[in-house]
């Protein structure tokens, strides 16, 4: 299930980027801040609940993500890049595991079980009787 998440309820900050640039990297406002507020947002009320649940360190104690996009050197490319990893986060909380449907044991893998056992039991039994 695809869910997206609207434009309007999602903020963006450019900022200066770290690391190598030379001059460019000291004039030049790159990098993305996105900030998308899970609590006031439009998602359905179990994939809000999923994702304040999550122990991301993206996600503020207020249920805000924080999400820093600097990879490329262009504001459009680290923007489209911060819109991708929020979209993968949402799909990865509205996932919805499918139900474990409970299985009985074979008859084989039981019959090796216990062959097991009485082999285990053997050994020890073994044990008691030698003199010390």
């Amino acid at each position: 299930m695809r869910i997206t998440v609207p434009e309007h309820e999602i903020e963006f900050s450019a900022i200066r980027a770290q690391g190598p640039g030379g001059q460019n990297v000291n004039k030049v406002s790159n990098a993305v801040h996105l900030r998308f507020d899970i609590r006031a947002s439009s998602l359905p009320a179990h994939v809000k609940h999923k994702l304040l649940a999550q122990r991301d360190q993206r996600i503020t104690k207020e249920g805000v993500v924080v999400i820093k996009a600097q990879a490329a050197r262009s504001l459009e490319q680290n923007r489209a890049d911060a819109m991708a990893r929020l979209a993968e986060m949402v799909d990865a909380a509205a996932h919805v595991q499918p139900p474990r449907k409970p299985t009985k044991p074979t008859f084989g893998s039981k019959q090796r079980r216990l062959k097991a056992k009485s082999v285990r039991a053997q050994v020890k039994a073994a044990r008691g009787n030698e003199p010390v």
